[in-house]
């Protein structure tokens, strides 16, 4: 896979964020960009979570450490590269995920509790009730200095977005 520069990409990538983000958006138009296949991380949620989400129910750290490994598994298995958007709210999940592939570069969609409580609003038939954006805030730690990764605000276009996203993976491929 390359990017505009001809340099080769990173290979697998972890679109996170709390819930209304544009995770999946982002992800998939991200994915197209690069020539990267696509995994929206939801699908791989056993039922017993969705039925909890859907219920108002946050999820707990028991409740995601198998979905957690499940997407850091997917990785190693792909042939090509890949995208997926994952939660990853926490260090320690973000870890999880890297236990399956420590090449995984997190790409944290960020923006306002106003911004992402009105896309929770506006998204027909989810399992994500707008409710549980407070306990996703609460539960959030940002990227950490020493964890590959960049923060995207998500106040702009998707388009934007990913063009911000293209251009910090290319930058940080030049001081690797």
């Amino acid at each position: 896979m390359t990017g505009k520069a001809g340099m080769a990409a990173i290979r697998h990538i972890v679109v996170m964020g709390v819930a209304g983000c544009g995770k999946s958006t982002v992800g998939a138009a991200l994915a197209g960009r690069l020539g990267a296949e696509f995994l929206d991380g939801d699908s791989l949620h056993p039922q017993s979570n969705i039925d909890k989400m859907a219920a108002g129910t946050p999820l707990n750290d028991d409740d995601r450490a198998p979905w957690l490994a499940e997407i850091g598994r997917r990785f190693p298995a792909s042939d090509a590269s890949l995208v997926i958007a994952c939660s990853a709210l926490k260090r320690s999940y973000r870890d999880i995920i890297r236990n399956g592939d420590p090449s995984v570069v997190f790409v944290h969609l960020q923006g306002t509790r106003e911004l992402l409580d009105a896309r929770m609003k506006a998204r027909p038939g989810h399992f994500m009730p707008a409710s549980l954006l407070d306990s996703q805030l609460a539960t959030l730690e940002p990227l950490q200095q020493d964890e590959a990764g960049i923060a995207v605000d998500i106040s702009t276009s998707v388009e934007d977005i990913v063009d911000q996203v293209e251009t910090a993976l290319g930058e940080a491929l030049l001081q690797a």
